[in-house]
């Protein structure tokens, strides 16, 4: 029997380590501006094209490469970080493994231009699915130069899977943010398709926040610094009332490499524990310093996922470092001694002196029989009686004031008072059939019944039908959108008075990307300047009363909600629209409204699911009911 067992060709191992280490366009581009940081680049300019399928180009002023290492390389665990096992332990570098150049020379098309300060000449290197066509001198700047052209070019399947351009823009984005943040003294620009994205100077760290995410964030900052024997934690996090109802604004980073980490993620969200709205998240941005050897980076070829030696020693650290932040800003609630201002209230002595009983004052002559008597002494008697004369006034003044109070009726001619009778107390007039006559609950013909605001109940012939509301006007809107989207025939209300919007640099051209498509559903939204927008109109089919918070929940929406591969922009702009538009949980509903939202769902193509794939309603049966009261 013949072996059957090779060694595979390093074309092949690149490829199969490439998609592992190279899953989109993005990854490309960490790839690369991670080794110009190493490299001690204080410069970095990132070019892009169709979100990176087209081209990515990022130069550098760095110390550059001879023309020996620079074919070096493009080997698979060729690397300039670590010369033994011992290095693994105490690594500062944001590259180490050797595997990022050699996994994107075998799934592209790479020119690369380098020269080191001390050199007369650079070198050029060019290869293709790691293969080598050019190596030759080359003039060139002092840095790198790196040319990614046709990603995925010999792997379809993979190019045939990536997203939409600006799905793929958004993940590039994030991945500079990542470097940006915590590198403030590095300028860093960012161009796609001709526009810049990001153009960021050296700043400070809160400069840098700034020039990322607006300058919307900047007042709602809090400074965190703490220095302990452990860990140094500083950075800064948001102020309660600006938290946000999508993930997006926290990072980690741990000597400088950003990193997820759901334990000292719930150390913040504890710290903030009954501070926040409901259904929101706080924005932070850590910064943890702590001795390398205590922390092992080398657990996922992204190098995202960190271990630590002492995360329990952490984690209290953390949450009341957050929780001293917050106190100092006057966000957490404390007791506060001081009494200046305050109402003087006496304390009185325990013996009692000085103090004085309320004393009740009586009259002892009132009487509240003895009427008779004091009208009497007025000239007139209550209990008058014509007939008898009895009780009459020998007052000489009784007649005038008998005179007065003749045709007494004539004062009160055309009021038309109508006194509403007092109703009768009836004990037995309280019937079940009338608490609930009227009842929006009472399951007859087309009445039903909301559960918490957030379900409604209908019977069905098989039992009980349960509905989320949310989930069922996204349905009922996504599919509106799409038919609009179908027949391009879309109505557009103008807005009487026009929002101006001002959005962060990622989000401005997130918005740019997808404004064609915006505008063919019905939106009217145009540039007014750098990184603002003008709102003039928004879709006839919907009702929206603020603009600007639709389009930054629909960004939020587009941003976070998974997509299908091979669906369309436009079906992820609608699904998303369709999200941020939909009503709330807590929406109080009329009888007419909930029939309404019945209707137009089952008049749905698909009303079982909403447009992300979760379930809009179920049915309890029957037989489900009876056998829960048989027990």
């Amino acid at each position: 029997m013949s072996d059957i067992i090779q060694l595979l060709p390093d074309a092949v191992a690149n490829q199969i380590a490439a998609g592992e280490v190279i899953q989109r366009p993005a990854s490309v581009v960490k790839e690369l501006v991670e080794n110009a940081l190493d490299a001690g680049a204080t410069e970095i300019t990132i070019n892009i094209k169709d979100a990176g399928k087209t081209l990515i180009q990022i130069s550098d002023n760095g110390s550059g490469m001879s023309p020996t290492d620079a074919r070096m390389a493009f080997e698979r665990h060729a690397t300039s970080k670590i010369r033994s096992a011992n290095d693994l332990f105490a690594i500062r570098t944001m590259g180490f493994r050797g595997e990022a150049l050699a996994s994107i020379a075998a799934i592209a098309d790479v020119e690369l231009r380098t020269k080191k300060a001390d050199d007369e000449v650079g070198t050029f290197i060019h290869i293709i699915g790691s293969e080598v066509k050019t190596q030759e001198p080359a003039g060139c700047n002092n840095g790198t130069n790196f040319m990614i052209k046709n990603l995925f070019f010999n792997v379809p399947a993979r190019r045939k899977f990536l997203k939409a351009n600006s799905t793929e823009l958004k993940h590039i984005i994030w991945e500079i943010q990542r470097v940006a943040l915590p590198n403030p003294d590095i300028k860093l620009s960012l161009i796609h398709n001709g526009s810049p994205v990001y153009d960021l100077p050296p700043a400070n760290y809160r400069k840098r926040l700034v020039d990322v995410f607006g300058k919307s964030l900047n007042h709602s900052l809090i400074n965190v610094d703490e220095d302990t024997s452990i860990v140094k934690v500083f950075g800064y996090i948001g102020q309660p009332k600006y938290a946000r109802k999508t993930l997006g604004e926290q990072f980690f980073f741990v000597n400088g490499r950003f990193m997820r980490h759901p334990y000292f993620h719930k150390a913040i969200t504890q710290a903030y524990e009954q501070l926040l709205p409901p259904d929101t998240y706080p924005s932070y941005f850590l910064f943890l310093e702590l001795d390398p050897e205590a922390i092992d980076i080398n657990v996922h070829p992204t190098k995202t996922e960190i271990k630590f030696e002492n995360e329990r020693d952490i984690w209290p650290i953390i949450h009341a470092s957050i929780r001293e932040s917050l106190g100092k800003h006057n966000v957490v609630p404390s007791i506060d001694f001081d009494q200046s201002g305050s109402i003087d209230i006496p304390v009185p002595r325990k013996d009692g002196e000085g103090v004085r009983f309320p004393e009740i004052q009586i009259n002892p002559d009132y009487n509240p029989f003895n009427n008779e008597k004091q009208f009497a002494e007025r000239g007139y008697s209550p209990f008058e009686n014509d007939s008898a004369g009895q009780g009459r006034s020998s007052s000489p003044d009784s007649g005038r004031e008998k005179k007065n109070l003749e045709n007494w009726e004539d004062l009160y001619q055309g009021a038309q008072l109508k006194l509403k009778p007092e109703p009768e107390y009836r004990e037995s007039a309280i019937q079940a059939d009338d608490l609930y006559a009227n009842a929006p609950g009472q399951f007859s013909g087309k009445k039903v019944l909301q559960l918490k605001q957030r379900y409604v109940l209908t019977p069905v012939k098989s039992g009980l039908m349960v509905i989320d509301q949310k989930r069922a006007h996204e349905r009922i809107l996504y599919e509106k959108f799409m038919e609009v989207l179908k027949t391009d025939s879309v109505a557009s209300q103008q807005q009487l008075f026009p929002q101006t919007v001002e959005l962060n640099p990622a989000d401005s051209a997130l918005l740019k990307s997808i404004l064609e498509d915006l505008l063919s559903l019905g939106f009217d939204i145009r540039e007014f300047g750098k990184d603002t927008f003008i709102i003039n109109g928004t879709p006839g089919v919907l009702d929206i009363s603020s603009p600007e918070l639709i389009l930054e929940k629909l960004l939020e929406e587009y941003k976070t909600s998974p997509v299908d591969a091979r669906s369309k922009a436009k079906e992820q702009i609608a699904a998303s629209l369709a999200k941020a538009s939909a009503m709330d949980y807590g929406t109080d509903l009329k009888q007419e409204e909930v029939d309404h939202l019945i209707d137009n769902l089952f008049a749905c193509a698909t009303p079982n699911f909403s447009p992300d794939g979760k379930k809009v309603l179920t049915i309890i049966s029957t037989d489900d009911i009876e056998k829960s009261f048989s027990k």
